[in-house]
């Protein structure tokens, strides 16, 4: 069988075009085994292979650039070009072909739109093959599974342009679709165009919007079948735009729960999605982020693996029953007390489960690791495994998550890890029942994804940004991570004095030499479970602020990588430079009693001292950083203790510049001075300079920089799995980070309180762009209700100027307004729009949490927050509040969702 590839690419000086693919003569898939394609001209590429017949019939394939013998450019494959052969030794095949750059609509050929949102279940037989053929492949992937794409044109075997006529193409392969026709019943020139068929009703319903497709006699020998690949039908419908709803797991009650939502919540959750024609379901972070065993292991972006699961999101029912009823009848009786609690009692609920499954493991575990299910799940997954289940252990075994300071361990050795987790050792009892409770975790979220599958609804996950410095990752792989450094975020609306997350960052460097290996390790793992994923702080792949060890608030950040400014840089702007006032704190007479106010002797007598110039001070050195001052104040919790603290954070971060962390030589202007004293006691001509200067730094000087930065990661990355993928594009956003985001087709975060354009002080939902996800609320913000009561006149401006209401606002956000607000973003231009679960609930008053305060998820300005908040209702009585449904239902049909 001869396989003859066409393929025109303007190759540059040095550059070829290669083909791999699934079979031995294209080198099993295996890139340093592709085939050359050979040119005269530098354009048009060709190659003529004999192959054997493929045993199951088709051969999948792509193409590839190639210099000095190594890929340097692959053609967008996240679906393999398909070729179904004849069963005939002696067929040719005439392949004409064209690049595959990422498709302008991308994200319809997403595992959430082919898997869920427009999948086709039933799919149609490969096309029929004949002797004389031309074969005829287009992608065409929004299209439900109750239409068809097909080919009418100006032929009998084309329906003579009646639409009645087209011939239907197979969906085999969909979202692209192929049909071959006999090519010996069409007189050429041939014209056709391609349509759209609705197979129920038996008609066309649209034809594409572009002059008619032209082919003149190419020419087909006998035993020949011509093949033209990558056609893009487009159809001039409405676009596809779906709603959806966020919550965090933990967040879930139903009868069954056991004081905190788990994984069979998640289904229960699913079918409410599903009723109210919802297309979406989005959750928080589910990783275990167990480290002291207390309340403040709750917040889910600090985790210990970026594999495992929390234990405490496992349904306990779907583990089994105690066979000791008396037990049995006592955890029956702790559930109920646990779900009425009206909030997650984080400690009570872990220490309950953690008993019931040391009694079911004891019960069941034997069975269960002994079953084949399990081990093909242990094999796949033992990489992650057996070290995250060895750290748990130790972690309570040495009572420290920080692996630094256990007596043994300390540095991972991969030798001494297996030579515990043998099942003959003493240990692996205690390390087997991390891989019982991970295993049915898994089975739990499967099943959960299987059932928003089959219901049309698309599960959403969260990947942080960070990694604990006390997790399996840096235990194991601490080459990957700047571990001196902490990361967070610049000051924003959240956070006036930044915000200080406490990860390491990466060090991307070591990571770009393996090509990113560790991320695409967990993107692949999270495509298990999900079809869409918000990635959170997608700014960090770009930039990330980092923040120095002795620092506590995040205003002596830096962005990493960046381009720091030299002495020269800094006075060629009109600034002379001075050491002693541009990078010491400054600490004058004048302001002291305006921030210590009657702590101001005591804080001169105790925590500064004079310097040799009249009025000014500095730190003493024992109070010379923030974590200094911190630690001395670890156990003061009065309210005149927290005064003097903040106020010395503060005093400490008055400084003009930061040296950068490579080059002490070399300095960052300080993220919004322009605020602090430091700022106020330039002359108004040095402050002019600075600006100058620190717009200049931070809005013009990094944009190629940091756009180039991200696409060294973010293509690969995100191309690595079929997953919709999202970015949290929030604060202080490069230009550069549009057009990145756009060129790869990653979906941005619109809110209305958190305009893109800093000109305005709220977006429009009808400006949004359609590549986007928007929302009323986030995690991190108060709901819309709790909003609307935090600064009256805001919200006045809010009700005349974008509701277009007169007169005074209702001091509460009334289910009419609520309602009128989740119209307006509904019907916005967004691709989908997600709102927080207590925002869907605010229309309706009867159903609405009567407390608007308890409804706060996060406070991002506090870093030690208890995440605990949970639905009020049952996921039952969700279920059966039908005034609020049929809105909800409503309001999605009428908005076109």
């Amino acid at each position: 069988m001869i396989l003859l590839f066409n393929i025109e690419y303007r190759t540059s000086w040095g550059e070829e075009v290669r083909v791999s693919g699934s079979i031995p003569e294209l080198g099993n898939n295996q890139s340093d085994k592709a085939t050359p394609l050979h040119t005269v001209d530098g354009i048009h590429w060709t190659a003529e292979v004999d192959v054997q017949m493929p045993e199951n019939g088709n051969i999948h394939y792509s193409y590839h650039i190639y210099r000095d013998g190594k890929s340097i450019r692959t053609e967008w494959n996240s679906f393999p070009r398909t070729l179904y052969v004849a069963d005939n030794p002696k067929k040719s095949y005439r392949i004409e072909d064209c690049w595959k750059n990422l498709p302008e609509q991308q994200y319809f050929y997403t595992s959430a739109f082919t898997e869920s949102l427009l999948a086709h279940r039933e799919r149609s037989a490969a096309p029929k093959s004949y002797k004389k053929g031309l074969s005829i492949k287009a992608y065409a992937p929004c299209i439900d599974s109750d239409h068809c794409l097909a080919i009418c044109g100006n032929q009998k075997a084309l329906g003579d342009w009646n639409p009645e006529k087209a011939i239907l193409m197979s969906d085999a392969d969909f979202p692209e679709w192929q049909v071959e026709l006999d090519a010996t019943k069409i007189n050429f020139p041939l014209e056709y165009k391609f349509v759209l068929y609705n197979k129920k009703e038996k008609c066309t319903v649209a034809w594409e919007n572009n002059p008619n497709r032209y082919m003149a006699d190419p020419q087909i020998g006998s035993n020949e079948t011509l093949v033209i690949g990558d056609r893009y039908v487009y159809f001039d419908l409405p676009g596809w735009k779906g709603a959806g709803v966020a919550v965090p797991i933990f967040s879930l009650r139903s009868e069954k729960s056991f004081g905190v939502g788990d994984f069979g919540d998640l289904k229960r959750l699913i079918d409410w999605a599903s009723a109210t024609h919802q297309k979406a379901v989005q959750i928080l972070p589910v990783n275990d982020t167990t480290m002291t065993h207390t309340w403040t292991d709750s917040y889910p972006y600090n985790s210990i693996s970026i594999y495992a699961f929390h234990p405490m999101y496992t349904d306990l029912k779907q583990l089994g029953t105690l066979k000791d009823k008396k037990l049995m009848a006592d955890f029956n009786k702790r559930q109920k007390e646990l779900n009425a609690l009206p909030t997650v009692d984080y400690e009570a609920v872990n220490q309950i489960k953690w008993e019931y499954f040391h009694l079911i493991f004891k019960q069941e575990g034997e069975k269960v690791l002994a079953s084949d299910a399990f081990r093909d799940f242990f094999e796949a997954n033992k990489e992650w495994l057996q070290p995250y289940a060895v750290f748990s252990y130790l972690r309570d075994v040495y009572k420290t998550p920080n692996f630094r300071e256990w007596p043994k361990y300390t540095a991972y050795n991969a030798k001494e890890i297996e030579k515990l987790c043998q099942p003959d050792s003493a240990d692996y009892p205690h390390i087997a029942i991390y891989y019982y409770i991970q295993f049915n975790l898994h089975l739990q979220l499967l099943a959960a994804t299987e059932h928003a599958r089959a219901n049309g609804v698309v599960l959403k996950g969260d990947i942080p940004i960070g990694i604990s410095r006390n997790s399996v990752e840096a235990w194991k792989e601490p080459h990957y991570f700047n571990l001196n450094g902490q990361a967070g975020a610049p000051p924003d609306d959240f956070s006036v004095n930044g915000q200080n997350w406490g990860f390491p960052t990466y060090n991307w460097d070591v990571m770009e030499k393996d090509g990113y290996a560790w991320w695409m390790k967990r993107f692949r793992k999270m495509s298990e479970y999900f079809d869409a994923y918000r990635i959170d702080h997608i700014l960090g792949f770009f930039r990330i602020w980092e923040i120095p060890m002795h620092a506590v608030h995040g205003l002596l950040g830096q962005f990493v990588p960046a381009l720091p400014m030299t002495c020269e840089e800094i006075e060629n702007y009109g600034l002379a430079f001075r050491e002693d006032f541009f990078l010491k704190p400054y600490i004058h007479e004048y302001f002291l009693g305006q921030m210590f106010g009657p702590h101001t002797e005591t804080v001169k007598q105790t925590f500064i001292e004079p310097t040799g110039t009249w009025e000014i001070y500095r730190m003493r050195p024992e109070f010379d950083t923030q974590r200094k001052v911190e630690a001395y104040f670890a156990r003061k919790t009065d309210e005149d203790s927290i005064w003097i603290r903040d106020g010395l954070y503060a005093l400490i971060s008055n400084v003009l510049f930061v040296p950068d962390r490579h080059d002490a030589n070399k300095y960052h202007p300080r993220i919004g001075v322009q605020h602090d004293y430091v700022y106020r006691a330039l002359n108004d001509w040095e402050k002019a300079a600075f600006n100058r200067l620190y717009d200049q730094y931070y809005y013009h000087r990094h944009n190629d920089f940091w756009g180039q930065q991200a696409m060294k990661k973010l293509p690969q990355l995100t191309q690595s799995t079929r997953m919709l993928v999202c970015g949290e594009d929030l604060g202080m956003i490069p230009d550069c980070v549009a057009w990145v985001m756009n060129d790869l087709r990653i979906l941005s975060l619109e809110i209305q309180r958190m305009p893109k354009d800093p000109t305005q002080e709220f977006g429009y939902p009808d400006w949004y762009p359609y590549r986007s996800v928007c929302t009323i609320s986030t995690h991190d913000m108060s709901t819309l209700r709790g909003w609307w009561e935090e600064d009256f006149q805001q919200t006045q401006r809010y009700f005349n100027a974008v509701l277009g209401h007169y007169g005074a606002a209702p001091a509460v956000a009334t289910p009419e307004i609520c309602e009128e607000i989740v119209r307006k973003h509904l019907s916005s231009n967004s691709m989908l729009c997600i709102l927080s679960l207590q925002d869907w609930l605010s229309i309706d008053g009867k159903w609405r949490n009567p407390n608007v305060q308890e409804e706060r998820i996060n406070i991002p300005a506090n870093p030690r927050h208890y995440w605990r908040w949970r639905m009020h209702l049952t996921l039952e009585q969700l279920m059966k509040a039908e005034s609020m449904n049929e809105k909800i239902k409503g309001l999605i049909e009428q908005t076109g969702r």
